[in-house]
């Protein structure tokens, strides 16, 4: 009974992130990253598992209109 909740939920998700992965794929992923900009066909196919797993964080920066990565913090950057 869990085991099938679980896999219906994970196929829900999955449902979801083909939704949204198609279209991000075509119009988003140039939107929030200029260097993708210049991405091909195969790029954008290869990164299709990637957008629907992530799709929700995806989302949230292509609505919130983030047009630059973020920038990496860590304590080596920090600390130069």
């Amino acid at each position: 009974m869990i085991a099938a909740v679980f896999l219906l939920v994970m196929g829900m998700y999955l449902a979801c992130g083909i939704v949204f992965a198609i279209p991000f794929a075509f119009v988003g992923v140039s939107r929030i990253d200029p260097h993708a900009r210049q991405g091909s066909w195969g790029f954008r196919l290869l990164i299709l598992p990637g957008m629907m797993a992530l799709w929700p964080l995806l989302l949230r920066r292509w609505v919130g209109g983030v047009r630059e990565p973020p920038k990496e913090s860590n304590a080596h950057r920090r600390a130069s």
